[in-house]
């Protein structure tokens, strides 16, 4: 498993917090192991996914999203 921390622009509420945390959990190979306003953490299988994928699905829901390994 490798493991991703992203900073996250446009979060405001716990609203925003539960959008993330649902766009990143639909991702294939994700585990979800923090998300708060303004940044996330996760473990993925790098089989599955990348993190250019975690932060599309974070942008997808409407978020700017990116990601450091």
């Amino acid at each position: 498993m490798s493991t991703a921390t992203l900073t996250i622009d446009g979060m405001s509420c716990q609203h925003c917090v539960r959008a993330v945390r649902e766009a990143l959990e639909a991702v294939p190979g994700v585990t979800v192991s923090r998300v708060e306003i303004g940044s996330a953490e996760v473990s993925y299988d790098p089989s599955q996914s990348s993190s250019d994928a975690i932060a599309a699905a974070v942008s997808d829901a409407g978020y700017d999203a990116s990601a450091s390994a």
